[in-house]
């Protein structure tokens, strides 16, 4: 196992510059996260890990060695792609020993890794079959097993649920995330899929436009995101994100509608403010109750354990999830309370958090 550490990171295509000065340091055994919208640069970062991109400046070590100038086979870390990219005319088990025999690595030995690796994703079975004979999820665990078998230093996942249906990815996820706690090696993995990101690492690393927004555990970042670009990103539904102005120890809205804050928000009166309210923070009380938000129901979605209110607040959309069934009715008039420790206060002109 070795840690990845990158100093500021920088890559251009021509004019356009991806990447805009990363510093970033994954110690070894972790499971990391790049994630962001599509085209915030996560993939090119990893890219430059694998050392299919070169940065324009900067440096990439792995552990303590500077691999910049490295190329990718020397580099002895391992990538499974989004598109498995497996030989058609080869068997799963000339798949996975592909990279041994390129090495010149001896025949008992690449056999026993291969069946060693098998084992582990349950492909024992499979080892005679062609790709166009195995399902999805077969064909991702056997790029997977083509990456176990080098015992890289350090494995790279690029979306690789991304081509598999819904049910398939929470059971790969789960299954990879295993197999991480089975090898502990140091992983980093690329998805815009924040879902993904919550319940695979141990760090997350939230990017946009080239630029480190925050890193964080789970936890850390869905309970106190730094801005209002994490908080709306990380969750699902994401958080609820409402203008107003600080007024006597409340949220004032243009509706009229007040929301109290807690003790430790101290914000100057006057100010403008971004209150962030995850949706099952919100309880439902009766319209008009004072110190709650108006609200009108536009969509009601029973989920099975949950029920989830689509309203109209303050001139926008809000979304609530309760942990019951209710019977709440299109067009119902209703209040929202949100009780002040669930509530999160961004400046409305940067959207940095001010509590």
């Amino acid at each position: 196992m070795s840690s990845v550490k990158l100093e500021q990171i920088r890559k251009d295509f021509g004019s356009t510059s991806i990447i805009k000065g990363v510093d970033l340091e994954i110690p070894h055994g972790e499971f990391a996260v790049f994630v962001g919208p599509s085209g915030c640069g996560k993939s090119t970062l990893l890219r430059m890990v694998a050392g299919l991109e070169t940065p324009t400046s900067g440096s990439i070590f792995l552990g303590d060695r500077r691999i910049n100038d490295v190329p990718a086979k020397n580099r002895n870390v391992s990538m499974v792609f989004q598109s498995y990219a497996l030989y058609p005319h080869m068997t799963v088990e000339r798949n996975m020993g592909f990279g041994l025999m390129i090495a010149k690595t001896a025949p008992d030995m690449i056999r026993s890794k291969v069946e060693a690796a098998a084992k582990i994703l349950g492909l024992e079975k499979l080892l005679t079959r062609l790709p166009r004979e195995l399902s999805g999820g077969q064909r991702q665990r056997v790029a997977m097993g083509r990456a176990m078998v080098r015992n890289p230093e350090v494995f790279l996942f690029d979306e690789p649920l991304s081509n598999l249906d819904a049910k398939l990815r929470v059971q790969m996820r789960t299954e990879i995330r295993a197999l991480h706690q089975r090898l502990g090696t140091t992983s980093i993995y690329v998805t815009h899929d924040q879902v993904e990101a919550m319940t695979m690492a141990d760090r997350i690393v939230v990017l946009r436009d080239g630029l480190v927004e925050q890193i964080g555990s789970p936890t850390e970042l869905y309970d106190r995101p730094v801005n209002t670009f994490v908080a709306a990103f990380i969750g699902s539904p994401s958080m609820n994100l409402l203008p107003g102005t600080v007024a006597a120890g409340a949220i004032a809205f243009d509706e009229g509608s007040r929301l109290a804050l807690r003790s430790q928000q101290h914000v100057q009166d006057g100010a403008k403010v971004t209150i962030g309210v995850r949706p099952e923070d919100f309880r439902v009380v009766a319209a008009g109750t004072p110190g709650s938000l108006a609200a009108e129901v536009k969509v009601t979605e029973f989920t099975g354990a949950d029920t989830q209110l689509v309203c109209t607040a303050n001139g926008q959309e809000v979304i609530v999830v309760l942990h019951q069934r209710v019977s709440a009715q299109v067009g119902d008039k209703l209040g929202l309370i949100c009780e002040g420790e669930s509530m999160h206060l961004f400046d409305t002109g940067s959207g940095k958090r001010l509590a």
